[in-house]
Protein backbone atom coordinates (compact mmCIF):
# COMPACT_ATOMS: atom_id res chain seq x y z
CA UNK A 1 0.00 0.00 0.00
CA UNK A 2 1.48 3.39 -0.94
CA UNK A 3 1.37 6.49 1.29
CA UNK A 4 -1.71 7.99 -0.39
CA UNK A 5 -3.74 4.79 0.04
CA UNK A 6 -2.55 4.39 3.62
CA UNK A 7 -3.52 7.99 4.45
CA UNK A 8 -7.06 7.35 3.17
CA UNK A 9 -7.33 4.13 5.17
CA UNK A 10 -6.08 5.76 8.38
CA UNK A 11 -8.31 8.84 7.98
CA UNK A 12 -11.32 6.53 7.68
CA UNK A 13 -10.15 4.60 10.75
CA UNK A 14 -9.91 7.83 12.77
CA UNK A 15 -13.40 8.91 11.72
CA UNK A 16 -14.78 5.60 13.03
CA UNK A 17 -13.66 6.20 16.63
CA UNK A 18 -16.69 7.50 18.51
CA UNK A 19 -16.55 10.46 20.91
CA UNK A 20 -16.74 8.43 24.16
CA UNK A 21 -13.88 6.21 22.95
CA UNK A 22 -11.85 9.29 21.99
CA UNK A 23 -12.19 10.76 25.48
CA UNK A 24 -11.24 7.52 27.25
CA UNK A 25 -8.39 6.67 24.86
CA UNK A 26 -7.02 10.23 25.09
CA UNK A 27 -7.09 10.08 28.88
CA UNK A 28 -5.21 6.75 28.92
CA UNK A 29 -2.67 7.87 26.30
CA UNK A 30 -1.96 11.08 28.27
CA UNK A 31 -1.41 9.00 31.42
CA UNK A 32 0.98 6.71 29.52
CA UNK A 33 2.84 9.76 28.23
CA UNK A 34 3.10 11.59 31.55
CA UNK A 35 4.30 8.40 33.30
CA UNK A 36 7.33 8.17 30.96
CA UNK A 37 10.73 9.14 32.44
CA UNK A 38 11.38 11.19 29.28
CA UNK A 39 8.31 13.28 30.12
CA UNK A 40 8.97 13.49 33.87
CA UNK A 41 12.62 14.53 33.37
CA UNK A 42 11.90 17.12 30.69
CA UNK A 43 11.97 20.84 31.46
CA UNK A 44 10.56 21.90 28.09
CA UNK A 45 7.99 19.79 26.26
CA UNK A 46 6.72 20.52 22.77
CA UNK A 47 3.21 19.21 22.15
CA UNK A 48 0.70 19.85 19.41
CA UNK A 49 -2.76 21.37 19.56
CA UNK A 50 -5.04 18.48 18.68
CA UNK A 51 -7.38 18.41 15.74
CA UNK A 52 -10.90 17.12 16.54
CA UNK A 53 -10.13 13.51 15.50
CA UNK A 54 -6.66 13.30 17.08
CA UNK A 55 -5.74 12.19 20.59
CA UNK A 56 -6.45 15.16 22.85
CA UNK A 57 -3.16 16.53 24.24
CA UNK A 58 -4.78 19.00 26.65
CA UNK A 59 -4.43 16.76 29.74
CA UNK A 60 -0.70 16.33 29.04
CA UNK A 61 -0.32 20.09 28.53
CA UNK A 62 -2.07 20.79 31.83
CA UNK A 63 0.18 18.21 33.54
CA UNK A 64 3.22 20.05 32.14
CA UNK A 65 2.07 23.33 33.64
CA UNK A 66 1.23 21.69 36.98
CA UNK A 67 4.78 20.25 37.04
CA UNK A 68 6.38 23.62 36.22
CA UNK A 69 7.43 22.65 32.71
CA UNK A 70 7.61 25.01 29.74
CA UNK A 71 5.10 24.10 27.02
CA UNK A 72 5.86 24.82 23.38
CA UNK A 73 3.58 24.20 20.40
CA UNK A 74 4.20 24.53 16.65
CA UNK A 75 3.55 27.91 15.04
CA UNK A 76 3.05 27.11 11.36
CA UNK A 77 4.23 29.39 8.60
CA UNK A 78 2.16 28.21 5.63
CA UNK A 79 3.99 30.45 3.14
CA UNK A 80 7.46 29.26 4.17
CA UNK A 81 6.26 25.69 4.82
CA UNK A 82 7.90 25.33 8.21
CA UNK A 83 7.06 25.52 11.89
CA UNK A 84 8.76 27.07 14.86
CA UNK A 85 8.23 26.14 18.52
CA UNK A 86 6.61 28.89 20.58
CA UNK A 87 5.82 29.00 24.30
CA UNK A 88 2.15 29.05 25.34
CA UNK A 89 0.58 29.73 28.73
CA UNK A 90 -3.08 29.09 27.86
CA UNK A 91 -5.21 26.68 25.86
CA UNK A 92 -8.01 29.24 25.60
CA UNK A 93 -6.57 32.39 24.03
CA UNK A 94 -3.98 33.48 21.52
CA UNK A 95 -4.83 31.21 18.60
CA UNK A 96 -6.20 31.61 15.11
CA UNK A 97 -8.00 28.74 13.40
CA UNK A 98 -6.78 27.99 9.90
CA UNK A 99 -7.45 25.53 7.13
CA UNK A 100 -10.33 23.19 6.51
CA UNK A 101 -9.21 20.91 9.36
CA UNK A 102 -9.55 23.66 11.98
CA UNK A 103 -5.91 23.72 13.01
CA UNK A 104 -5.26 26.13 15.90
CA UNK A 105 -2.15 28.19 15.24
CA UNK A 106 -0.61 30.50 17.88
CA UNK A 107 -1.01 34.15 16.90
CA UNK A 108 2.05 35.15 18.94
CA UNK A 109 4.33 33.46 21.42
CA UNK A 110 7.96 33.58 22.41
CA UNK A 111 10.07 31.29 20.18
CA UNK A 112 11.70 28.43 22.08
CA UNK A 113 15.25 27.57 21.00
CA UNK A 114 15.52 24.08 19.49
CA UNK A 115 18.28 23.09 21.90
CA UNK A 116 16.05 23.83 24.93
CA UNK A 117 13.38 21.32 23.93
CA UNK A 118 13.76 18.03 25.80
CA UNK A 119 10.75 16.14 24.42
CA UNK A 120 8.70 16.56 21.23
CA UNK A 121 5.28 14.89 21.18
CA UNK A 122 4.30 14.55 17.55
CA UNK A 123 1.08 13.74 15.72
CA UNK A 124 0.69 11.65 12.58
CA UNK A 125 -1.96 9.73 10.72
CA UNK A 126 -0.11 6.50 11.44
CA UNK A 127 2.98 4.84 12.87
CA UNK A 128 4.55 1.46 12.32
CA UNK A 129 6.29 -0.80 14.83
CA UNK A 130 9.71 0.59 13.87
CA UNK A 131 8.88 4.20 14.74
CA UNK A 132 8.22 5.36 11.19
CA UNK A 133 5.47 7.95 10.94
CA UNK A 134 3.02 8.83 8.21
CA UNK A 135 2.09 12.52 8.39
CA UNK A 136 -0.36 14.40 6.25
CA UNK A 137 2.16 14.94 3.46
CA UNK A 138 3.52 18.40 4.26
CA UNK A 139 6.81 17.14 5.80
CA UNK A 140 6.63 19.83 8.51
CA UNK A 141 7.79 17.50 11.28
CA UNK A 142 10.42 15.78 9.10
CA UNK A 143 11.99 19.18 8.35
CA UNK A 144 11.65 20.19 12.00
CA UNK A 145 13.40 17.00 13.18
CA UNK A 146 16.21 17.56 10.66
CA UNK A 147 17.21 20.89 12.24
CA UNK A 148 20.88 20.73 13.28
CA UNK A 149 20.10 21.91 16.85
CA UNK A 150 17.27 19.41 17.40
CA UNK A 151 18.36 16.95 20.09
CA UNK A 152 14.99 16.33 21.74
CA UNK A 153 13.56 12.88 22.38
CA UNK A 154 10.89 12.39 19.69
CA UNK A 155 7.69 10.74 20.83
CA UNK A 156 4.82 9.72 18.56
CA UNK A 157 1.33 10.07 20.04
CA UNK A 158 -1.63 8.20 18.57
CA UNK A 159 -4.60 5.93 19.09
CA UNK A 160 -3.71 2.24 19.05
CA UNK A 161 -5.82 1.97 15.87
CA UNK A 162 -3.25 4.15 14.08
CA UNK A 163 -0.45 1.60 14.47
CA UNK A 164 0.15 -0.41 11.30
CA UNK A 165 2.69 -3.09 10.36
CA UNK A 166 4.56 -1.11 7.76
CA UNK A 167 4.83 2.49 6.56
CA UNK A 168 6.80 3.19 3.37
CA UNK A 169 9.61 5.68 3.99
CA UNK A 170 12.08 7.71 1.97
CA UNK A 171 15.41 9.34 2.87
CA UNK A 172 13.71 12.50 4.21
CA UNK A 173 11.35 10.73 6.61
CA UNK A 174 12.42 10.94 10.25
CA UNK A 175 11.35 8.22 12.70
CA UNK A 176 10.36 8.79 16.32
CA UNK A 177 12.20 7.39 19.35
CA UNK A 178 9.07 6.09 21.04
CA UNK A 179 5.36 5.76 20.40
CA UNK A 180 2.71 6.33 23.05
CA UNK A 181 -0.82 5.06 22.50
CA UNK A 182 -3.78 4.29 24.74
CA UNK A 183 -2.43 0.70 24.88
CA UNK A 184 1.07 1.56 26.12
CA UNK A 185 4.52 2.73 25.09
CA UNK A 186 6.92 1.35 22.48
CA UNK A 187 10.58 2.35 22.34
CA UNK A 188 12.77 2.17 19.25
CA UNK A 189 16.54 2.03 18.91
CA UNK A 190 16.95 5.39 17.14
CA UNK A 191 17.98 7.33 20.26
CA UNK A 192 18.44 6.72 23.97
CA UNK A 193 16.17 8.37 26.53
CA UNK A 194 16.92 11.40 28.70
Amino acid sequence: MDKAQLRLKLKKCLQNIDEDQRIEKSRQACKNLTDMPQFQNADTVMLYLSLPYEIDTSEAILQCWQSGKTVAVPKISWEQRHMIPVKINSLETGFSTTGTLGLRNPVAGIPVPFEEIDLVVTPALGYDKNGNRLGRGGSYYDRFFSHDKMNAFKCGFAYSEQVVDFIPVNEYDRPVDSLVTDNGVMFFNHKKGL
